[in-house]
């Protein structure tokens, strides 16, 4: 493709391909800040559309297309987090962020911007899991944006004011705030390795109906939560304490179809399982774990959540 909307006459547009290049990383961007991959392709593909509302000699006038693309695309999302706000207190139970099956390079993005201090900053992989996801939902959308676009995507504050609406001292302000509920929230990196070898242990156990076993994974403190969205069975408030949940796993083994499967998969790039029924995936697992123990269970089960795991 040469040409784009607005362009005219089959007039090639030598800025086309660095255009569209930009538009996985906008994809990881609104992935972050909305927690969910429909709402994110729906907010780049507004800002896109924008940028092709304007006149050829507007869009000339913009010297760095790319932060313009950005500064659009974090402002709908802004108004997006706000709206969304208000549907999930009508969602019917919890609501858990949009879990991605698999390889996740694909929406990593790519750092941009400032490249200041970097201490106390996360990486890209680490702000894909779903625990870091869930610990974003706690925040202000103004918080969010801020971080997001400070400390992980690594625009400076003068940037982020413009897309925030506020000066650049308060989005400093809103980004450390956020980062400090992000300290309170994540324990200490668990090695991949290691992390694996606990969610293929728990599964093991699960499918061996070994309470005692589930036990000495689960964390006494642990808290599993379940997001149906009143579309599928699940069970309606979080479990809290490792016992109840293991009672609760066992019990779930017990009343499993005959045709269901539990598989190891990488969740938002972290090993985690599913369940499979029928060749489809059901439900989504995902686990934080802390030293050598699971600390969360995420369970997804809310089809419109799962369309990236069912299509293949």
């Amino acid at each position: 493709m040469t040409t784009g909307p607005g362009q005219g006459h089959g007039r090639p547009d030598p800025g086309l391909d660095a255009l569209m290049s930009e538009r996985r990383r906008l994809i990881g961007l609104a992935y972050r800040l909305l927690g969910s991959l429909a709402e994110a392709e729906d907010a780049v593909q507004e800002t896109y559309t924008r940028w092709y509302a304007m006149s050829p000699q507007r869009q000339d006038a913009i010297e760095s297309p790319g932060a313009w693309l950005t500064t659009v695309a974090g402002r709908i999302c802004l108004n997006m987090l706000g709206s969304a706000r208000a549907r999930r207190e009508t969602y019917v139970g919890d609501w858990i962020p949009e879990p991605l099956p698999g390889r996740t390079e694909w929406i990593s993005g790519r750092p941009g911007g400032a490249t200041a201090d970097p201490a106390d900053r996360v990486t890209l992989d680490e702000s894909l899991s779903l625990a870091f996801l869930v610990v974003l939902e706690s925040m202000t959308p103004a918080e969010r944006v801020a971080f997001i676009l400070h400390d992980v995507f690594r625009h400076p504050f003068a940037e982020v004011a413009e897309i925030v609406g506020r000066t650049p001292a308060a989005c400093r302000q809103l980004a450390s705030s956020a980062r400090r509920r992000v300290r309170a929230s994540q324990p200490s990196a668990t090695p991949a390795a290691r992390h694996a070898g606990i969610v293929r242990a728990f599964k093991r156990a699960w499918e061996a109906k070994d309470i005692e076993a589930l036990i000495r994974l689960l964390d006494p403190d642990a808290t599993a939560i379940a997001d149906g969205g009143g579309l599928a069975v699940t069970f309606p408030r979080p479990i809290e304490g490792g016992e109840e949940i293991a009672r609760a796993w066992i019990e779930i083994a017990r009343r499993r179809p005959g045709d269901m499967t539990f598989l190891e998969r990488t969740v938002n790039g972290q090993p985690g399982l599913v369940a499979q029924q029928d060749g489809v995936i059901v439900t989504v697992f995902a686990f934080q774990v802390a030293g050598d123990r699971i600390q969360h269970i995420w369970v997804v089960r809310n089809p419109e959540k799962l369309r990236r795991w069912t299509a293949g």
